[in-house]
């Protein structure tokens, strides 16, 4: 990836242009954005005021050169979908990012605790599309729930890759495709398409917990856009909005369900989902 390898020695030093609104970032800004990402070091922030527009155009471009690194991606996440998370990134609305194989590691996983510049983790919520036209044309987490095949317990492990964090608001994190970075990924559970289940998922408690079983936070399943059902089928038509072709077996990472923390070195966290069949839990080890 020939863009990649130039920018990468100069991410620590490009600038954006201040006059950067309705203006989509130029494929160099991109690269350089994708090559911080690579290199898990913080992406540059423009000099000027980012648009939502903006920030789209850019993360389509740096998906593109992440593409070159990680290969084909595996599905898709949708972030900001719960109020809290909407309060702390300013911005009202889901964002949707692209998510590639490589991300994604398996339930007990034990991972550096350094595995992004600015790493966080939260409780979320995986779902296998089955087929990706009914998604698109859901107009209840039941008829949502038809259209999947299985769930798994998530633990997103997602990179707010900025020098300040703090200042990340909905157009630079769409950039920076939404944070994207790794995912634990728990035993996969067969959809059963039935009423009950549909409003098992807005009815369930998600606890994250340490190794001690202290609570470290939870959140109930409607806090993600009423049901996390609703945003499998906000990304399905947020795709097809976009031209991008759904198909049957991506992955759909639905948002979060507790706040974001920072992993700690010798930190275990256990993610419990009480009120789906089976009370399912995935962990993950920092080191």
């Amino acid at each position: 990836m020939k863009c990649l390898a130039v920018c990468s020695a100069a991410v620590a030093v490009i600038s954006f242009p201040a006059a950067v609104h309705a203006a989509c970032p130029t494929d160099l800004e991109a690269a350089a954005v994708a090559a911080a990402i690579v290199a898990l070091q913080p992406v540059p922030r423009p000099a000027g005021e980012l648009s939502l527009a903006d920030g789209m155009c850019g993360r389509d471009k740096v998906v593109r050169y992440l593409r070159q690194v990680y290969g084909e991606p595996v599905g898709y996440k949708a972030g900001l979908t719960s109020p809290a998370v909407q309060k702390r990134f300013n911005h009202d609305a889901p964002l949707r990012g692209t998510l590639f194989k490589s991300m994604l590691v398996a339930d007990g996983a034990e991972l550096p605790v350094s595995y992004g510049a600015r790493p966080v983790f939260e409780a979320d919520l995986l779902v296998e599309v089955a087929d990706p036209l009914a998604l698109a044309r859901a107009q209840t987490p039941l008829e949502a729930l038809k259209a999947l095949k299985h769930y798994f317990p998530f633990i997103e492990l997602p990179d707010l890759i900025v020098d300040d964090p703090s200042k990340l608001g909905g157009p630079m994190l769409a950039m920076i495709n939404v944070g994207a970075r790794a995912g634990v990924v728990g035993k996969a559970v067969p959809v059963k398409a039935t009423p009950e289940l549909a409003g098992a998922f807005a009815s369930m408690t998600v606890t994250v917990s340490d190794a001690a079983g202290n609570v470290l936070d939870t959140g109930k399943g409607s806090a993600t856009l009423g049901n996390p059902l609703n945003a499998a089928a906000w990304l399905a038509r947020d795709l097809a909005a976009a031209g991008i072709p759904l198909k049957r077996g991506d992955l759909l990472s639905l948002g979060s369900f507790s706040k974001l923390m920072p992993p700690k070195a010798g930190m275990a966290v256990v993610v419990k989902y009480a009120g789906l069949p089976g009370d399912p839990a995935v962990g993950v080890k920092f080191r």
